[in-house]
């Protein structure tokens, strides 16, 4: 089968990583499991082993239409997996979990260039979702499981982990894919845990507070926010309630810090 860039197609060959992938999502014996972006069923033959159920989404129409040719000759047991030809941004995490009875599992080769989109679509689709291993071009998994202070910290990483812990596995080399991406793939693990409540702020004005803290990587967090319209002496008010240095840079301050201080200009400063 072509290769098609435009898809961001890099096939997964190393038999080792796939076996590291599937063993990182525990026992699926009972477990219902959604792949995305399955391309060849490298990960997707390892999954329908020992899952109860895997539901594999590609884009690629041809890719989707093997995929199911693959199985039905294998003789995948009936209603154990299915391929859907569909993009994934429009699926629907909620109906699928409802049906299960279960928060799902998510495992995926994300296309390069649509990883940050996919991440969003699962932070929205959170309440359905239990845990999920995707692999990353390894940079966009070094921003998203950043720490504050760091070098990779910043809108990304924030986002991501108001919905839960995400931590880095493994990466790795080019080699490891069809054809050899010019880049490394790092492999990370997402334990969906979504922080809005614990810490007080409300989901989606928080998400925008946090495009406005970190929307100019060189300016102080009291500058965004005065570009964002608050006055000087609200935004110098809530920093110093929040425990916040007049200086500090939102990709030095950790989400409660931001947390603290969305809730003080809330409050007035």
């Amino acid at each position: 089968m072509p290769h098609k860039p435009k898809l961001g197609q890099n096939f997964l060959v190393d038999a080792g990583a796939v076996e590291r992938i599937v063993a990182g999502l525990g026992d699926l014996s009972e477990r219902t499991i959604v792949e995305i972006g399955p391309g060849r069923g490298a990960i997707t033959g390892a999954l329908a082993r020992r899952a109860r159920r895997v539901v594999a989404i590609d884009l690629d129409r041809e890719l989707a239409a093997g995929l199911r040719q693959r199985f039905d000759a294998e003789r995948a047991p009936p209603g154990g997996i299915t391929i859907l030809q569909q993009d994934v941004l429009t699926f629907d995490f909620d109906a699928l979990a409802a049906e299960s009875g279960e928060r799902l599992l998510v495992a995926g080769n994300l296309p390069y260039y649509i990883t940050s989109p996919i991440l969003l679509k699962l932070a929205a689709s959170h309440a359905a979702l239990d845990l999920a291993l995707l692999m990353v071009q390894r940079e966009v998994a070094e921003r998203v499981t950043a720490r504050p202070g760091s070098r990779d910290y910043g809108l990304l990483s924030a986002t991501v982990q108001m919905y839960g812990p995400a931590e880095s596995l493994f990466t790795l080399p080019p080699s490891a894919f069809s054809p050899p991406p010019q880049v490394h793939s790092t492999v990370f693990h997402w334990r969906f845990a979504s922080r809005f409540a614990e810490l007080g702020v409300d989901e989606d004005v928080f998400l925008r507070f946090l495009r406005q803290a970190f929307a100019q990587k060189r300016k102080t967090l009291a500058n965004n926010l005065r570009a964002a319209g608050v006055a000087p002496a609200v935004a110098a008010s809530a920093l110093k309630c929040a425990g916040i240095a007049a200086q500090a840079r939102a990709e030095t301050v950790p989400v409660e810090a931001l947390a603290a201080l969305w809730r003080a200009l809330k409050a007035g400063g």
